[in-house]
């Protein structure tokens, strides 16, 4: 059992058929040094200023700092980068349309024990989604060196097709071990965990994950982004973090307008989406 690397250039589709097979792929050195150190420097005050987790889960030496939208312009290319977009497109093309689900650098602090294994889907409610439906496409950017020893993500490639709610160990894993600008992909269905830290060092990655836009986002973007960072930000950039119809009917405002007319913006169109043109593109995926 291990994980497939591939490299820079590699295209989506090669990024989604790792995926399909694994659940899990680390494309090696995706980020451009200059961008991430940029990130660094943006986010460093809001993470120093963040506070432990309160539990085992979250980790209690764990710093989890989101709202990297409104925080970091930085992060905003990372969250559009077209390999990730690109990517998650093909993952979550059985829906219309997706969206971004959550920004977060995690800080896994010095002598941080391993987390639990789960899947992120189960955010969902627990809800048993069918085997091989993919709800969430998700990216772990390594701001640091990831170890086994300072904490790398534990996964279980092909996890994703296992049943669901099975209890897993950190030994039934391997460690996502990948160089600083590396990114790990996988699916919201792959079984996985943060891992122990038993360095003196801080192992920091930028979790950005991308939801099927018919499902609530877990960080709520609307409130994150203020309206005045809102405004100023690229229309593709808003309709990726929700300023957009989900699917055929979802979130659209007042009388059937278009939601990315509340910051001023021209509209797409004007009432319900067409939902013959909807059930066109699914039944072609």
């Amino acid at each position: 059992m291990s994980i497939q690397h591939l490299p820079n250039d590699a295209t989506p589709d090669q990024v989604a058929g790792v995926l399909k097979e694994d659940g899990c792929v680390v494309v090696d050195r995706l980020a451009d040094p200059a961008l991430l150190a940029t990130f660094r420097q943006e986010i460093e005050p809001y993470l120093q200023a963040t506070r432990m987790g309160s539990d085992g889960f979250s980790g209690e030496s764990t710093r989890r700092t989101g709202a990297l939208v409104a925080r970091s312009p930085a992060a905003r290319e990372m969250v559009m980068n077209p390999t990730v977009v690109g990517t998650v497109g093909k993952v979550l093309s059985h829906a219309k349309n997706f969206q971004l689900h959550l920004t977060q650098v995690i800080a896994i602090g010095a002598g941080e024990t391993g987390q639990d294994i789960h899947r992120d889907q189960w955010a969902f409610d627990f809800f048993p989604f069918p085997k091989g439906y993919e709800v969430q496409c998700n990216t772990l950017w390594a701001a640091t060196d990831f170890t086994e020893q300072n904490g790398a993500t534990r996964v279980i490639p092909g996890s994703h097709l296992f049943d669901d709610k099975i209890r897993f160990e950190h030994a039934d894993t391997v460690p996502a071990e990948m160089e600083r600008g590396s990114v790990l992909f996988y699916t919201g269905a792959l079984y996985h965990g943060g891992g122990a830290n038993r360095t003196d060092s801080v192992r920091i990655g930028v979790n950005i994950t991308y939801n099927v836009a018919w499902l609530r986002q877990e960080e709520n973007q609307y409130l994150s982004v203020p309206l005045e960072i809102a405004r100023e930000l690229p229309d593709p950039l808003l309709r990726m973090m929700g300023y957009a119809r989900g699917a055929y009917a979802l979130g659209y405002i007042d009388d059937l307008r278009d939601p990315i007319e509340a910051l001023g913006r021209a509209p797409a169109k004007t009432g319900f989406g067409e939902i013959r043109e909807v059930q066109s593109s699914l039944s072609n995926t």
